[in-house]
């Protein structure tokens, strides 16, 4: 068995970031295990665009010196927005690079605890024990499904965070459910690989974003009003790009925040794209049954759709117990609500060393844990929190 002070599970932008101020603390032995940026090469459509604009795009590192920007001068060409996801691919590869060149990319199985602390198990059998374990482990594993389609192979149905390949689907008749970016982005880009596509949505009407550009015109209200991180509404944007205020809110209007952040919405510039693609409002799908090499769709309307394949654009419901690698007497011990990690300032949960950082403490901190930009202040308070505890455990050895 060999030995570390952290283990950071996950090399995505949270892990990765993570790692970057974690390596700046002196004297602290970090190893990052995963494949970095696995979830957005891997899971996210090809041809897909960030809706996060620029300025909520960069990870973060200790100086503040490895952002979007400075990507850009390094490669010597220009960045398009919005951000195509090959290039922030592209970008935190080489942020990886220059920040955690060292990652391993071997598998986590198994967090323990033990007599010393923590313990990982890696898929190979090999065993290491540390003092803490920061989980980054992405949000892929809470992907929604809903009941009715719950037993239909792949063939039929997939959710959004895994349809890579949307050449696929060229001629063939696809259902897309939800009303978010990643549906009405995943319906655009099937649509223009060849595909006959409609969106099925439980909602009224599908909210396209864009209030942040027409405050523009009122010059310096806007920036009262929203934050450069373009999360939520007005005043609410405001609020929620400074995580450590949320706390001080009574836990109803939190969650409120989070909700009004995180409703289902398209990014504007994906409008011009939707003419051709026609958007049935108001409905769910009743029940879902393959016949043949079709699948069958009954609406809540008694309508039906034939078609050869459904996207789950459904969105994620974060529940840490179906981390495959927390073992249910771990996870038992954590403090939780409603699937979520209750942690404190530095990211640790109520079991000792065991940190969690984006969605999974979105309860403690808010939505902004949710996107990339919220990596600045979940890396800094990390850091903050380990090298302070670092400095005490050395001051009374």
């Amino acid at each position: 068995m060999t030995n570390c002070d952290v283990v950071i599970l996950g090399a995505g932008p949270y892990g990765l970031s993570a790692g970057a101020h974690l390596r700046n603390i002196k004297g602290l032995e970090v190893r990052v295990f995963g494949e970095p940026m696995d979830f957005w090469k891997s899971h996210m459509p090809e041809g897909m665009f960030l809706r996060s604009p620029w300025a909520a795009s960069h990870l973060s590192d200790p100086q503040s010196s490895l952002t979007m920007d400075a990507f850009r001068q390094a490669i010597g060409e220009n960045i398009s927005t919005p951000i195509p996801l090959d290039r922030f691919v592209d970008y935190g590869l080489w942020f990886q690079r220059q920040a955690v060149p060292e990652v391993d990319r071997r598998r986590i199985e198994r967090i323990d605890q033990s007599a010393s602390g923590l313990r990982v198990t890696l898929a190979d059998g090999e065993q290491i024990s540390c003092k803490r374990v920061v989980i980054a482990a992405g949000i892929s594993t809470f992907a929604r499904r809903l009941p009715q389609f719950e037993g239909l192979s792949p063939e039929f149905v997939t959710h959004a965070s895994y349809g890579r390949d949307v050449q696929r689907f060229a001629g063939k008749r696809v259902a897309v459910i939800g009303a978010g970016q990643s549906a009405l982005e995943s319906a655009a880009l099937i649509h223009e690989a060849g595909a006959e596509v409609e969106v099925i949505a439980r909602r009224s009407s599908v909210h396209w974003l864009g209030w942040r550009a027409r405050m523009q015109k009122l010059g310096p209200i806007a920036k009262l009003l929203y934050s450069p991180h373009d999360i939520g509404p007005a005043g609410v944007s405001r609020i929620v790009s400074k995580p450590q205020l949320m706390k001080y809110f009574p836990r109803v209007v939190q969650t409120r925040f989070r909700v009004r952040a995180l409703r289902p919405a398209g990014a504007r510039w994906l409008q011009g794209r939707f003419e051709n693609i026609p958007i049935t409002t108001s409905r769910q799908v009743a029940s879902a049954e393959a016949i043949g090499n079709r699948l069958n769709l009954r609406l809540d309307d008694g309508t039906t759709r034939e078609v050869d394949h459904v996207v789950l654009g459904t969105g994620y419901k974060v529940d840490v117990s179906r981390y495959p690698f927390l073992p249910v007497e771990l996870s038992s011990k954590l403090n939780q609500a409603n699937g979520f990690v209750i942690v404190n300032q530095g990211f640790e949960s109520s079991v000792p060393g065991l940190h969690f950082m984006g969605a999974p403490s979105a309860w403690t901190f808010g939505p902004l844990m949710f996107f990339v930009c919220g990596t600045d202040f979940a890396a800094r308070q990390l850091a903050a929190y380990v090298s302070g505890a670092n400095s005490h455990s050395a001051g009374r050895s």
